[in-house]
């Protein structure tokens, strides 16, 4: 247990931005999954409007450390990939 009050808000505030980090995280695992699904169908029109829903999320998430920058570019680097990939 927490015995100084400034740990207690440490907490706290951990606690709420596990919950929102969770959050965002999971949008991005959906809105990745909508891509490779749309890939797997061979729908690289319906792939190309996920992934332009997917990349901004990304590199948001990147930029408020949800990721690590390097991570979240990496992820979408790896997405545009595939559907370029996919059109050729």
């Amino acid at each position: 247990m927490a015995r100084h009050k400034s740990t207690e808000k440490r907490e706290r505030q951990a606690q709420k931005k596990r919950l929102m980090n969770r959050s965002v995280k999971s949008k991005i695992r959906t809105l990745t999954r909508h891509v490779i699904e749309a890939l797997e169908k061979g729908d690289t029109e319906t792939a190309r409007k996920a992934l332009a829903g997917a990349v901004p999320a990304i590199d948001k998430a990147g930029g408020k450390g949800i990721f690590h920058k390097k991570a979240a570019s990496r992820k979408v680097s790896r997405l545009v990939r595939k559907v370029s990939a996919a059109k050729a």
